[in-house]
């Protein structure tokens, strides 16, 4: 008559009574409370836990498909971005305006796996999510007028042309 305990909705305790009514207190009948009347109040528990399942699942599936929506949009997005970047190459207006959005970066390759992408509204330009320079980074020396090894000597950046000029000829 009842369930097995996996997955039940209904608690330990609630099940023993439960079982006792269905054996032992069979026959017994309480005003308003009888084996039969607490089977069917057990069958609607029952009934509504297996709806609130179904709905989280469709919940699931519907937060689902809204990640893949934001994830697809958020492409989207950043190849606008970079077309009109380009095309703004000669408005200096809309460059700076184009310059201050910063969409986060993408959690998924296109084609790849499907995984949760960062909502859309999430911590816009912060070095988080900025894109990380690329190359190597520029050479240092030491600022005129200082040794190598002289204490608080400052690292300065070589310009192009300064990479080849002969030490003794540098400013």
């Amino acid at each position: 008559m009842f369930d097995s305990p996996e997955n039940d909705s209904i608690s330990p305790a609630l099940r023993a009574l439960l079982e006792l009514f269905a054996t032992d207190l069979a026959d017994v009948k309480f005003p308003d409370v009888d084996t039969e009347v607490l089977g069917e109040a057990a069958v609607q528990v029952r009934q509504k836990a297996e709806a609130v399942a179904r709905a989280q699942a469709a919940l699931d599936a519907a937060r689902q498909a809204l990640n893949e929506s934001q994830e697809s949009l958020l492409q989207k997005g950043q190849r606008a971005l970079a077309y009109a970047k380009v095309f703004a190459e000669d408005d200096a207006d809309l460059g700076a305006k184009l310059e201050a959005i910063h969409l986060p970066r993408p959690t998924r390759k296109a084609g790849g796996p499907s995984q949760v992408a960062e909502p859309v509204g999430a911590a816009p330009g912060n070095d988080d999510n900025a894109p990380r320079r690329r190359g190597r980074p520029p050479k240092l020396r030491p600022v005129a007028g200082g040794t190598l090894f002289h204490e608080g000597a400052r690292p300065v950046p070589l310009t192009a042309d300064e990479d080849d000029a002969p030490a003794n000829l540098q400013s």
